[in-house]
């Protein structure tokens, strides 16, 4: 049994991802933590095999976004690439090396991409 190191609800089936903060639903949440967006705004795109098993994915960091416009960032560069993916920790991770067409992608959508790692 996992348990919060605040010893608060996590999650709730009728509010969903409860914030640990002020403990609302995060979808009504009006705490400072969650409006603040964890990229710098230098979008670097990368791509990992390490630590993965083999697979390679895509990676997409320093988006200066809140987690729900991330999400949906994500989602459609996810769409972009035909493949499956997540996002973890304010980074998206695609499944695939994907690097050139998500900087393309990117770009359509008003980001200015780096390409990172070799």
């Amino acid at each position: 049994m996992k348990r919060s190191t605040s010893g608060g609800l996590v999650y709730s089936t009728d509010g969903g991802r409860m914030c640990p903060d002020c403990r609302q639903p995060v979808a009504a949440c009006g705490c400072a933590a969650q409006a603040v967006p964890k990229g710098d705004g230098n979008v670097k795109v990368s791509r990992q095999s390490k630590g993965r098993g083999g697979k390679t994915v895509t990676l997409v960091k320093g988006v200066a976004l809140d987690p729900v416009a991330l999400a949906l960032l994500g989602k459609q560069l996810r769409t972009a690439c035909g493949s499956g993916g997540t996002v973890k920790n304010g980074v998206i991770e695609i499944q695939g090396d994907h690097c050139e067409l998500v900087m393309e992608t990117l770009r359509k959508l008003g980001h200015d991409p780096k390409r990172a790692g070799g």
